[in-house]
């Protein structure tokens, strides 16, 4: 059977390239903020017959307020019709003038076939704070129980399997353009505590096995542990990705929603990634904080 641990220089090679293409995405393009942190106002239509997103931009087009207004087909079988424009925000009398002109291109839209959302700049600034303190709260309670349960290398080990899942996250996000909004940061806060569900699993089993060893025995009892664990992780991951992809399929097909679209991208990625940091990333990480401080000790000792 393969030795993790062996790999684990061609693991974190892999883990960096991810990285970095993350990044350079994130400092070209950058995250494609949806309404709720930027704010703005975001018309979601069902137009009744067949359309282009050219032909949306040109009836938007005489509207200075609609001049970089970001289009997105909605496709799916109940909603094959539908588009979502987002904009600055519209006050009601410009609002109303752009729905008559797209009304009058499309005589089919009808007031049950409209849905308006409007988040003012103060509004998602604070948004913004509130998801960024969830997230500082969620890394601080973790470290917390982690260092207590068993011991602070393991905290930072998952702390930083956890970190690199987000940056993963978010920086195939950014290359993909996804919209970032509310139920993508509940799709994060889903995805720390199912990675580090899994990371538990594995390093409550190295501490068993670690009890009667020598210190120069850890990388084995690293290696045999995950094995013991891989089973468990690679079915309940597959099992969860299952249901995952269903939901994507049924939402992106039949319901069209975007926001639920984003949660489940979200989750299905981090799925993925957190299933793989607690097997190459967090175990040989907390071997590497072990062999460091052995090398120090007998340093001390020489």
């Amino acid at each position: 059977m393969i030795s993790f641990i062996r790999h684990r220089n061609k693991a974190y090679l892999f883990s960096a390239a991810l990285l970095v293409a993350g990044m350079i995405s994130l400092a070209v393009f950058g995250l494609n903020l949806g309404i709720d942190f930027t704010g703005g106002t975001v018309l979601h239509l069902i137009l009744g017959e067949k359309f282009t997103l050219a032909e949306v931009e040109e009836v938007l087009a005489p509207f200075e307020e609609m001049k970089g207004a970001a289009l997105q087909a909605v496709h799916g079988e109940a909603v094959e019709e539908g588009v979502s424009i987002k904009t600055r925000v519209l006050e009601e009398d410009r609002r109303e003038a752009v729905l008559a002109a797209i009304r009058e291109r499309w005589p089919g839209l009808g007031p049950e076939d409209l849905r308006v959302e409007t988040v003012g700049a103060v509004v998602g600034g604070e948004l913004t704070r509130q998801a960024l303190l969830s997230l500082a709260v969620a890394i601080a309670a973790m470290i917390a129980y982690i260092t207590f349960r068993f011991e602070f290398k393991f905290a930072v080990a998952t702390i930083a399997a956890l970190l690199h899942d987000v940056f993963i996250v978010l920086g195939v996000f950014s290359i993909l353009s996804m919209e970032i909004n509310v139920p993508f940061v509940a799709a994060v806060l889903t995805v720390f505590g199912y990675s580090v569900n899994d990371t538990i699993v594995i390093i409550d089993r190295i501490r068993e096995n670690i009890k009667h060893k020598r210190k120069s025995e850890y990388a084995g009892v690293v290696d045999e542990s995950i094995k013991q664990s891989l089973v468990r992780s690679i079915n309940t991951s597959l099992t969860t990705l299952l249901v995952l992809i269903a939901l994507l399929f049924g939402f992106h097909y039949y319901i069209g929603s975007l926001d639920l679209i984003v949660f489940i991208v979200a989750l299905i990625i981090g799925v993925i990634v957190g299933t793989y940091s607690s097997i190459f990333i967090a175990c040989p990480l907390w071997l590497n904080l072990k062999e460091l401080e052995l090398r120090r000790a007998q340093r001390r000792a020489a």
